[in-house]
């Protein structure tokens, strides 16, 4: 296809940021049309593993991401009280030694070095998607503002809650997962630290050194849905994990209740196909997963850098669009499955069953992470 193909990219997350980079990187016109009237900065810390560092190479933001964050290059799992239970490290996984495991940054430090790589020019902000037409001419995208756009293609990469993605598949809630999440930055010398997820009796917390001198944790604990709490994030989480291993406590101690931000988790059943005709899906929008294994942003950009490449190399949209879901669904909803799998693990909760599960992570578990890990992490878009 040449690169008179005009693609509209709904969604400013990193998979749509992602994709009108590498589309417009491969000759074609891509926009990205987004909701909100600014890109924020919210969100906390993000891990950006091996593959999906592999994976911005091509879109030029790799160096740049590289320089924000100090690689890590040892991961261990932890019991609540500080049993060692698992190592993963590059010693076991010699051929990430000289880039690491993986970064980790703020959302928003990911975000801005994508608006800068894509250009401002080629983003539409305060534009809420309210559905498309598929005509003649390729697709027409309409707003609630009553404007339209025209395209050749159309990438729904909006999210868990997506609008095209509900046009298409119709507009199933998502599944909760049965947990919910706390996360928070700490402006606190992370020298020491190593990154670490720790679990206990329905309930994890992990904690790692992060851009800018900082300290990224995270912590779930099964919960009904919807459910926060009325004296305050911080006291709730602090509750939770009182006694918990050093720096456990400290951590969440050292945290400002404005910064500690509360999300349930969800996912969604994984679907044999995203689009049809001259629409797909991408990200979030295409492959919800829980965070349990820090997939989610990475394997957006893996969508990204595998779409561009099959727009530019396929004859006609349609056919280079299915091309793009037949090379993307099969490890995508893998890593959701995987992803959901050790959630469940995670967070079980009676005594006899976290006994079980800590002894099989430790003695059994242990021995296949580093393989299962390079599958993850050792991908080539």
């Amino acid at each position: 296809m040449d690169g008179r193909t005009r693609v509209v990219v709904v969604g400013a997350g990193i998979g749509g940021l992602a994709a009108a980079i590498a589309l417009r990187r491969a000759g074609l016109d891509a926009v990205v049309f987004e909701r909100a009237d600014q890109i924020a900065e919210v969100g906390a810390g993000i891990s950006l593993w091996a593959n999906a560092l592999r994976s911005l190479e091509p879109l030029g933001v790799a160096d740049r991401v590289r320089s924000l964050a100090p690689p890590q290059r040892r991961i261990e799992l932890r019991s609540w009280n500080g049993a060692l239970l698992a190592v993963t490290s590059t010693a076991q996984l010699p051929r990430h030694e000289a880039t690491g495991l993986c970064v980790i940054l703020h959302r928003a430090e990911l975000l801005d070095a994508l608006i800068e790589a894509l250009g401002r020019q080629h983003l539409r902000l305060g534009a809420e998607c309210t559905g498309f037409r598929p005509d003649v001419a390729g697709v027409e995208v309409r707003f609630k503002d009553g404007t339209a756009a025209q395209g050749d293609v159309l990438v729904g990469a909006d999210g868990l809650n997506s609008v095209v993605r509900s046009q298409l598949h119709g507009p199933a809630q998502p599944a909760y997962a049965g947990y919910t999440v706390w996360r928070a930055v700490v402006d606190r010398d992370p020298a020491g630290l190593i990154p670490l997820e720790s679990w206990g009796r329905g309930a994890r917390f992990g904690a790692a050194p992060m851009s800018g001198n900082r300290v990224y944790w995270y912590a779930t604990r099964n919960a009904a849905e919807g459910s926060r709490a009325p004296a305050g994030e911080k006291a709730e989480v602090l509750q939770a994990f009182r006694g918990w291993h050093a720096p456990v406590e400290s951590l969440i101690e050292a945290s400002e209740e404005s910064a500690i931000l509360r999300n349930d988790i969800y996912d969604r059943p994984v679907r044999r196909a995203w689009g049809e005709g001259r629409v797909t899906l991408l990200g979030d929008a295409a492959h919800p997963m829980t965070p349990n294994l820090g997939q989610g942003a990475c394997q957006a950009i893996e969508d990204a850098v595998v779409l561009a490449r099959c727009l530019r190399d396929g004859r006609d949209a349609v056919s280079a669009l299915r091309a793009y879901e037949s090379k993307r669904i099969p490890r995508a909803n893998a890593l959701v499955r995987r992803s959901r799998l050790v959630g469940r693990i995670g967070q079980v909760e009676s005594a006899l069953a976290v006994t079980a599960r800590d002894a099989l992570m430790k003695h059994v578990i242990s021995r296949f992470q580093p393989r299962e890990l390079e599958w993850m992490i050792g991908y080539e878009p």
